[in-house]
Parts: structure tokens; sequence; C-alpha cells
């Protein structure tokens, strides 16, 4: 029954032959070729080198000998080289903006979760900061122990001087009391 089944058109092979033999490349260094090709194609040396081309090629087959002009008539060979090197030059630079994506979006997830511990951290010190305040309002502060202090120290000078009072007080009602001379 299985022989039936892989026998069966909607059912893949499990092996197949190559035919034409893939070429096989190395992606990492072929994008940063296209990357590298698609910088020098933004410079500015990149539009003289190409003004310079076109240039010598229409002023060639303007002013060159009728027998050593090579593409005379409405430039048609120009246009198709011009057609060729933009055919291969799109998908470079395509390349090259897909390479450059994938970077930006690993940078912009280590931005994100930097932002993330960053965020969590000052979560964390506003919690420790308002943990302290809450204790430093626990806390005798200088001030407050200087007014209690002075407080104390007026409850002092207050108390000696009733004692004060109190044995002048003391001392004048005994000398009331002691006996006076008979005379």
């Amino acid at each position: 029954m299985s022989e039936a089944r892989r026998e069966r058109l909607d059912t893949p092979r499990e092996e197949r032959r190559q035919l034409v033999r893939r070429p096989s490349y190395n992606a990492d260094t072929f994008g940063v070729f296209a990357e590298q090709f698609a910088r020098f194609m933004g410079t500015a040396t990149f539009l003289i080198y190409m003004t310079l081309f076109v240039a010598g090629w229409v002023c060639w087959n303007l002013f060159a000998p009728g027998e050593l002009r090579f593409d005379d008539y409405p430039f048609i060979f120009l246009t198709l080289m011009l057609s060729l090197q933009a055919s291969y030059a799109a998908p470079l630079i395509l390349l090259a903006q897909n390479r450059q994506e994938a970077r930006d979006r690993v940078i912009a997830e280590q931005d994100r979760q930097a932002d993330a511990r960053a965020h969590a951290d000052m979560e964390f010190l506003a919690r420790e900061v308002a943990s302290l305040r809450m204790a430093v309002g626990e806390v005798a502060t200088r001030d407050f122990l200087r007014s209690e202090l002075r407080n104390l120290l007026s409850d002092i000078d207050e108390r000696a001087e009733e004692r004060a009072e109190e044995r002048a007080q003391s001392h004048e009602d005994g000398a009331d009391a002691a006996p006076s001379p008979t005379p």
C-alpha cells in the first residue's frame, strides 16, 4: 500500500535529481558587495564617471569618422548599455536596503530592550527614593532635635527657678519660724 502511495502524483518524491546544478554563493559576501556597490552609486564620483562615459560615448559617435562610430543613429546601443546597468543596479540597491533594514530592525530591538531596562531601573530608583523619603520622615531631623533640646532646657530652667524660689521661700519661712530673741 505504501508503494501505491509513493506513486501518486499529489505526493512529493523523497529524492529529486537536479538536472542543473544551482550555483552556490556566500550570501554575506554578496551582500557586502551589493552594499559597497550601492554606496559607490550614491557618490558624486559615480555621477562624474557616468557623465564622462555618456559624454564620451555621445561625442565619439557624433564626431568620429563614420567607419569608427559604433552607435550611429539614435544611440540605441547607449540606451541598451544604460538599461543593462540600471537592471543590475536596482536589485543590488534593493539588496543593500534590505540588509540595512535588517540591521536597523536589530538595532531598534536592542534599543527597545535597553529602554525597557532603563525604565525598570528608573522605576526601581523612584521606589527607593520614595521609601527613603518615608524613612527620613520618621527619623528625627537636626532641627527637630534642636527644638526638643531647647524645650527641655527651658523646662530645666523653669524647674531650677522654681526650686530656687522654693528654697528662698523655705529660708524666709525658716527665718520667720525661728524664735526671736526675747527682750
